[in-house]
């Protein structure tokens, strides 16, 4: 056989017989630092490379991260607070922002970047695509801090369990850690995610050691299905994707809360600062977004206004608000009024 007839992302290359994984992607100019390889649907462990020959009729996907989401942080707390121990702990690691942010819709990559690092949040996700094979093009990890900021992979995009397995088997190798937010959708009007398939493929997930934050809808059933299935937090969604209604069902809410176990993470349908301050007064433990940060008119201005709604609504909820009474309550003492 004279060449190889290779499917390379969806389209037909060739190469030469004994061609390896480490050739193929030196030949198409690829950076092997920042891909993950999948020969017939198995992921080729990064070890092997230089010894994995490729073979006739092989389909191979090379696979990077994108902007995704649903802290440019210096590290430091955000404005106004200090270090009282009270942490967001996911997982057994510790972090100091409550916000979460996406890195997708921006405009450019140096906005996003600077927006990430605005929000304080140290945890930022990303989704996993097909790499662009176009030499040099600049990749969206180049908008994160990997010393100050965690990467959480997202299966967005996932119909099936199985796809949202075989995406987050891709995000290990890729040298991120296990920490990934499943996300299986079951509607594509709605991108209301598809329960028993999202419960499915976290109970795999669990036990292939990931730690796994599912996004869901606001179900207390499922929510604690979720949770006894191992996952480290439950993500329940305030409303539609991109949406920014806010939360449209806070009783929901407060049921998942009065018998969650693990952190409870509002994740999409947040419009502006006062939805993430609700969420947090309720006793969300964190809010995750991207397109409200990203889709106001000043990205970077809204990611400041996110950050302290999210530190406001944590201290509200911690000091305890008054109860609601349908009559006032005089402020100032009845005693020593002026006849």
């Amino acid at each position: 056989m004279d060449e190889l007839r290779l499917t390379v992302n969806g389209e037909i290359r060739t190469a030469t017989p004994g061609t390896t994984v480490s050739a193929l992607l030196a030949a198409m100019g690829v950076d092997p630092a920042r891909v993950a390889v999948e020969r017939n649907q198995d992921v080729i462990p990064r070890r092997t490379w230089s010894e994995a020959t490729l073979a006739d009729g092989d389909c191979i996907e090379i696979v990077a991260f994108i902007g995704g989401g649903s802290g440019g942080g210096s590290g430091d707390l955000p404005a106004g607070r200090s270090d009282d121990g009270d942490f967001l702990v996911i997982g057994g690691r510790k972090f100091k922002s409550r916000l979460l942010v996406g890195t997708g819709k921006y405009r450019t990559l140096e906005e996003g970047r600077e927006a990430i690092r605005r929000s304080g949040a140290e945890i930022v996700t990303v989704a996993l695509r097909r790499v662009d094979l176009t030499p040099g093009k600049p990749n969206v990890l180049d908008t994160i801090d990997r010393t100050r900021q965690t990467i959480l992979p997202n299966t967005a995009g996932c119909t099936t369990a199985e796809e949202a397995i075989r995406t987050c088997r891709l995000a290990r190798e890729l040298g991120i850690a296990d920490l990934v937010k499943l996300e299986v959708i079951g509607d594509e009007r709605t991108l209301f995610p598809d329960g028993p398939a999202t419960l499915e493929a976290a109970r795999v997930l669990v036990k292939e050691g990931f730690t796994v934050l599912p996004y869901c809808m606001d179900d207390p059933i499922l929510a604690r299905k979720l949770e006894d299935a191992g996952c480290a937090a439950v993500m329940p969604l305030a409303a539609p994707i991109g949406s920014g209604l806010g939360i449209r069902n806070p009783y929901n809410l407060r049921i998942i809360l009065e018998h969650a176990k693990v952190p409870i993470i509002v994740d999409a349908g947040v419009g502006t600062a006062s939805d993430a301050a609700v969420a947090m007064e309720l006793g969300c433990a964190g809010v995750l977004m991207n397109t409200a940060i990203a889709g106001a008119r000043d990205p970077l201005m809204m990611a400041e206004a996110m950050r302290d709604a999210v530190v406001a609504g944590r201290l509200a909820f911690r000091a305890g608000r008054i109860p609601r009474k349908l009559y006032a309550t005089a402020s100032s003492p009845l005693d020593g009024l002026i006849d």
